[in-house]
């Protein structure tokens, strides 16, 4: 059995106890927000995102042991265990590794070596495996049965290579040698199906790249040409590196049944282990850009979730479109729905100006400052048409475009019916796009994560390991932001650590019967929220209606006493949360002393410092602290772009080789990796994340096809 604690503390570099007191955690049912956040002092305060890759490394050493343990198990079963196996199994550290130890105890399919062995030639097999100077043809006719099949000395010859080359390609080690050259001499090949056929995979119509190091995003687009019919793929390799090591560790001298012996391994690598290998390799690669590509779209989701509120306005959302016109509603500051409307933007003069007034009327009737447009079809006129709105009146109204990807999902769904039964779902996408603007995490929980659409070939992820990587990011984004007990949703509020979807629900019915929430711990008399579950959600969920003013804190309520105790020892009152008399409560801290401070009140440094922190801000969002969206007023067209303008811009979507950056027209452009920085880097997340605002200038317009190249140099 592996000791987890070790492997996993020397493959995270970090403290053995740390490790293990993780490990512990986790057994006990501890959400990874509530250890990241409120265990600081036993895991050396790493991160949300580092424990969940160290339980998510756990759980698949815990696995490895289980499968090792049947395997184990089938093999004493069969009476086959010895202690090179055994020995053999305990070192393997992949589960491939295992899988190739087993091989040749799992029973198989009807092969040439079972017929073979069926027809009584494995003492034959054997007897030329020990490749002894014996005449193989004369001891082959002993085994000859017509009864059996076996009609000459020549078939029992053959029928006996089919069992040695078959034993070949089962030997774990010589698998394991393969795949190490493999890995690092190998190159991945594409040729054209059809060569005259067009298609965006002609840069793979006839290329080569070595396996250590062709790129994810390549490798994906590769499969996806493969399996539309586009490309035949392959792995080359120079065949007599790989049979001179199975030579190597099979044959033995140069007599005649080394001959044959020879002859057995060639067969096995061609027909049996090369074909075997390849698509393990192949496997290999994919899985390893798919967990890239993974890590990439919980990385864009992360910041998108994370993008900063457009607080104290009441928005407008535009939910463009051109048959069925442009739908419109007016949302207050806290997101309640004011009023609704359709224009038609797109539909003649007459129906323009009609369009325009109603919407000037809208600004007008509810002091309207801030236009949130969905970026999806008829984007562009919508754009247009309310930059000519906002440039003739006087009021100071601006506009954003946002993402509408999953607007659609979403305003179909029962989640939305419930929160919005009265407007038809057309009307719920304009409802969710103005409230994208106004608190993008509270809106975008309500959608599947892998329907918002930052990332790079999403559809052909392993969708179980996507929808659980991004779960995880916007578990913990909602986490680090916190919920305000008495208006989030049941969609925001199930995603708070060690709330249940019932739970969530329960809570906004106790809400509805019993009205707002005074207190955190009030929380206690919500139905099926049990003390563990309590523990694990307290400290995330905000109630500013409370007395106590450390409930709109994340503060944790075990922490109550000791930030009394630290306000107590700087000379200072509880009241002071409220009136932010705390400015100087850090300085007053480490004056004391902070370790000093720390024992004093019962906590680590890592806890004090998170307490001083909330205190000194109450109702603190950590999002604030980020660059606001840009808020326009008038709109460029791609044919006003000219090669050498310099802009600002925000980085809509990362990927592999750039990020797709909007800088206010229909289409955003490209920053390719080369022209991000002018260091070198290996990826554009180095540098970029989504949400960021960058100068950019463009290099390059490509009207007809739609392309816009930019940089970032300079």
């Amino acid at each position: 059995m592996t000791e987890y604690s070790k492997e996993l503390a020397k493959e995270f570099n970090i403290k053995e106890e740390y490790a293990q007191n993780i490990i512990t955690l986790l057994d006990e049912g501890n959400t990874i927000p509530f250890i990241a956040r409120y265990r600081k002092e036993m895991h050396g305060t790493l991160d949300d995102q580092t424990i969940r890759e160290i339980s998510e490394r756990l759980e698949y050493l815990r696995n490895l042991d289980k499968r090792r343990e049947e395997v184990a198990g089938l093999i004493e079963g069969l009476g086959k265990m010895n202690e090179e196996i055994a020995a053999a199994l305990s070192n393997a550290s992949v589960l491939s590794e295992i899988e190739d130890i087993y091989r040749p105890y799992k029973p198989k399919r009807k092969t040439r070596a079972s017929v073979a062995k069926e027809k009584g030639l494995q003492t034959l097999a054997d007897n030329i495996m020990s490749q002894q100077s014996i005449d193989p043809y004369i001891e082959a006719k002993g085994y000859i049965d017509p009864e059996k099949g076996v009609e000459n000395a020549d078939e029992a010859i053959q029928g006996a290579m089919d069992i040695i080359a078959e034993n070949i390609s089962d030997n774990a080690e010589i698998r394991k040698r393969l795949k190490n050259i493999i890995r690092l001499n190998a190159r991945l090949r594409t040729k054209a199906v059809d060569p005259e056929k067009k298609s965006i995979y002609t840069a793979y119509y006839d290329s080569s790249e070595p396996v250590k190091s062709i790129p994810g995003h390549r490798l994906l687009a590769i499969d996806r040409g493969e399996r539309e019919g586009f490309l035949k793929v392959s792995v080359d390799i120079d065949a007599t590196k790989c049979l001179n090591i199975i030579y190597k560790l099979t044959v033995i001298g140069n007599n005649d049944c080394s001959q044959l012996v020879k002859a057995a391994c060639d067969d096995a690598y061609t027909r049996l282990i090369f074909p075997s290998v390849e698509r393990e390799i192949r496997s290999e690669l994919t899985e390893a850009a798919d967990e890239q590509s993974i890590k990439l779209f919980a990385l864009n989701l992360r910041q998108l979730l994370m993008q900063p509120p457009v607080k104290g306005y009441t928005v407008i959302g535009l939910d463009p479109g051109y048959r069925t016109g442009c739908k419109l509603a007016v949302v207050d500051p806290t997101g309640r729905v004011l009023d609704t409307a359709v224009i038609y933007p797109t539909h003649g003069e007459n129906q323009v100006k009609k369009s325009k007034q109603l919407l000037k009327d809208m600004i007008h009737k509810h002091n309207a400052q801030v236009i949130s447009i969905g970026n999806g079809t008829a984007t562009r006129e919508t754009e247009m048409f309310a930059a000519e709105c906002i440039s003739e009146i006087d009021e100071k109204v601006s506009y954003v475009i946002v993402s509408e990807a999953g607007a659609s999902v979403y305003s179909a769904s029962k989640l939305a019916a419930a929160e919005m039964p009265d407007l038809d779902l057309t009307l719920r996408s304009a409802v969710s796009i103005a409230r994208r603007l106004q608190d993008p995490l509270a809106e975008l929980v309500k959608i599947d994560p892998k329907s918002i659409g930052v990332g790079q070939y999403q559809h052909d992820m392993p969708q179980k390991r996507l929808s659980e990587a991004l779960d995880g990011v916007v578990e913990d984004c909602v986490n680090s932001v916190g919920a305000d007990l008495n208006t989030a949703s049941p969609a925001l509020l199930s995603r708070v650590a060690g709330v249940s979807a019932t739970v969530s629900k329960n809570i906004v019915t106790y809400r509805e019967e019993n009205g707002a929430f005074t207190s955190r711990s009030e929380l206690k008399k919500v139905s099926k929220l049990g003390p563990k579950a309590y523990e694990q959600c307290a400290g995330f969920l905000r109630v500013p209606e409370s007395k106590n003013p450390l409930d709109n804190t994340a503060v944790h309520p075990e922490s109550y006493d000791a930030a009394k105790k630290l306000l107590d020892i700087c000379g200072y009152e509880t009241s002071d949360i409220t009136n932010g008399g705390l400015s100087d409560l850090r300085s007053r801290a480490e004056k004391f002393g902070l370790e000093n401070a720390a024992e004093k009140i019962g906590t680590g440094v890592p806890t004090l410092l998170d307490i001083i922190t909330e205190i000194i801000k109450p109702g603190r969002d950590p999002r604030d602290e980020l660059p606001a969206p840009i808020l326009r007023t008038d709109v460029l067209d791609i044919k006003d772009l000219r090669p050498g303008m310099e802009l600002k811009g925000t980085v809509r979507n990362v990927i592999d080789f750039g990020a797709f950056v909007d800088i206010g027209v229909h289409q955003d452009g490209l920053v390719h990796i080369s022209e991000i920085s002018q260091k070198r880097i290996k990826h554009p997340s180095e540098v970029l994340k989504v949400g960021d605002i960058v100068n950019v200038k463009v290099l390059s317009i490509d009207t007809e096809k739609g392309r816009i190249s930019l940089t970032m140099k300079g």
